[in-house]
């Protein structure tokens, strides 16, 4: 069997799609309410994170080997949208997105 985490498999999903690799993606409910609460900026810009995973300006490695972060560029409300991607078992959950005025250094 495999280990649901609390918030994330078990949650209700409210969006999916798939990277330019072809893994699903999906946005749980929890997760945007999550995004919504800590970035109300982005309360009108679902479509626009979900695009981000899917057809991103830029891609890079996140804070682990199961991390991704996706970026685009003037698809919110600041000049960058990213989004925050981890990946277990192939597929992958949006953990977070926030605005950035910047790329990640």
């Amino acid at each position: 069997s495999c280990a649901v985490r609390p918030g994330v498999y078990s949650d209700n999903m409210l969006a999916a799609t798939s990277d330019p690799d072809g893994r699903r993606v999906v946005l749980t409910e929890g997760r945007w309410l999550h995004i919504k609460s800590e970035h109300p900026e982005l309360a009108r810009h679902l479509r626009d994170i979900m695009a981000t995973v899917r057809d991103p300006d830029r891609r890079i490695g996140g804070r682990g080997a199961a991390e991704e972060w996706f970026l685009a560029e003037h698809a919110g409300p600041a000049r960058w949208l990213q989004v925050v991607v981890h990946y277990e078992g192939g597929d992958g959950w949006i953990a977070t997105a926030f605005p950035r005025k910047s790329l990640p250094r």
